[in-house]
């Protein structure tokens, strides 16, 4: 007897020695992923590659980019063609941007990874995102990334102070009821309670004009959002006031009016002057955001941010106050994507990856949580309770891949999955839903554009100068800058795509 345990001792070690030795053995993939906050992921690292080795057959390696870092870090991988990254996160509004991306050559061409490896992944994603994602790409018309089941429709919202606007002796409804055209009197108490210092109205600028005209970001329109595109307010599905006409933004009544009221607001000591400064205006916002130092804000919203520990931490009530239905355009649909490195060694292994990714609980709950007993514990209910571990592995989940495999935790509440998929399945989709406009024709005005734009528009957006004097040179700078031209371009490439 003791012989054949001593037997059965040696064949578990001398399996066990092999199947290290097989582990050694797999390729490794190089995940790069966007937004992180990530120092330690050595634990979580150790249980992937075990859990992953027969699945995908390769070992994971992840490079944590950040909201700093991750958008040059990206494009140098992609141009310099570096094999050793083999996915990399791709968006309609990160520098890597997805369609233009893609059509260079730097994205591999899906489909026939899809074809052999993806049937369980086709039956985990919307219809409506698996469109967004195909695209004219250097291969010709197919899909070039996986895109992430995360809030699958936009919707922007005034993030509202609840305890500091009862304290003044007003409610949501006066809120929603006077309109951003009427909160003056508002913002007047506001000042009068908490002094010279406090600036009740805390805006991302950009995100501010969008939401007081109805319109929305034009995908590849570049970062100066030179176009617009107007919804119908009271039914985003259907045409707006000026069809599926592209506009320049600046030149059109409705941003007339808003600059107005934001000059008017700025000069009565509503807005913080640093809003209005490029170097200095996301920070601002942020710390008045941390501190909860503001009355109404804006926040492009997702389900359920109201849970989230940037929200939390304020330590007021906050409600946010929306401005139109959700919606689905090509900006959200293509808002968060992993791509494989056209120059990765491993295309087979990576894709096999991302099928797992976001179809597994378990791989997807491992990537984004942690590990149990480590990063989270699990309370009475089932819900996750996060340690003092998860300030060192916080990684961005929307940009992971599929939320809605996720665990409820115990700040969302029971059942907070189940209602997120319900709530965006009432997006509607927009007539335009799914172009992009390619720049290339008007490379060289688009460049222009933009110098003229960042002269101007941030300033204006936020108040700071008098739009009696400043809007028609800003107007008149862009003609001079080719607009007309960039314009004509637009439209017609919108006329097309609406043909089909």
């Amino acid at each position: 007897m003791k012989k054949v345990l001593s037997l059965i001792l040696t064949l578990a070690l001398i399996l066990s020695v092999l199947s290290f030795a097989a582990a050694d053995d797999l390729p490794t993939i190089t995940i790069m992923f966007h937004g992180s906050n990530v120092t330690d992921d050595k634990a979580v690292l150790e249980k992937v590659n075990e859990y992953i080795a027969d699945k995908v057959g390769a070992k994971l390696e992840v490079i944590w980019g950040t909201w700093g870092d991750f958008d040059e870090k990206s494009v140098k991988v992609l141009e310099g063609a570096d094999k050793d990254v083999d996915i990399v996160f791709t968006s309609s509004w990160s520098d890597d941007e997805y369609n233009s991306f893609a059509k260079k050559g730097y994205f591999l061409k899906l489909d026939d990874l899809f074809a052999q490896y993806g049937a369980d992944l086709i039956a985990a994603l919307p219809e409506d995102l698996m469109k967004a994602a195909t695209i004219e790409g250097a291969e010709g018309k197919g899909v070039y990334a996986v895109n992430g089941f995360k809030d699958t429709a936009t919707q922007n919202t005034w993030d509202i102070n609840v305890t500091l606007l009862n304290e003044l002796g007003y409610t949501v409804d006066d809120v929603k009821e006077k309109g951003f055209f009427g909160w003056g009197e508002i913002f007047a108490k506001a000042k009068e309670v908490k002094g010279d210092s406090f600036y009740p109205f805390l805006v991302e600028p950009v995100v501010a004009e969008r939401m007081v005209t109805n319109s929305i970001i034009v995908s590849g329109d570049g970062n100066a959002n030179l176009l617009s595109l107007y919804l119908n307010p009271d039914d985003v599905s259907a045409e707006g006031p000026y069809g599926n006409k592209l506009l320049n933004k600046f030149a059109t009544p409705e941003y007339k009016a808003f600059v107005e009221k934001m000059h008017e607001y700025y000069e009565a000591g509503y807005i913080d002057p640093a809003l209005s400064v490029g170097e200095t205006s996301n920070d601002c916002r942020a710390n008045h955001q941390k501190d909860a130092s503001y009355l109404i804000g804006t926040q492009v919203y997702a389900f359920g941010y109201e849970y989230s520990p940037d929200v939390l931490s304020r330590g007021v009530e906050v409600q946010f106050l929306p401005c139109t239905e959700p919606y689905m355009d090509s900006t959200v649909s293509q808002g968060a994507m992993m791509a494989i490195n056209s120059a990765s060694e491993h295309p087979e292994e990576a894709f096999k990856f991302l099928v797992l990714l976001n179809t597994d609980p378990v791989l997807m709950t491992l990537m984004n949580y942690g590990v149990e007993g480590i990063h989270y514990t699990l309370d009475e209910d089932g819900l996750v309770v996060f340690t003092d571990e998860r300030a060192n592995y916080s990684p961005w989940t929307n940009g992971v891949g599929n939320v809605t495999l996720l665990p409820d935790t115990k700040d969302e509440g029971k059942g907070f999955r189940e209602s997120f998929k319900a709530y965006y399945s009432t997006g509607k989709v927009i007539p335009s839903n799914g172009f992009f406009f390619d720049p290339e024709k008007v490379e060289t005005e688009m460049a222009q554009l933009a110098n003229v734009n960042a002269q101007y528009a941030l300033a204006l957006d936020c108040g700071a100068t008098d739009p009696e004097t400043e809007l028609p040179a800003f107007l008149e700078a862009l003609d001079g800058a080719g607009m007309q031209a960039y314009l004509d371009e637009a439209n017609a490439q919108m006329d097309a795509f609406m043909a089909k």
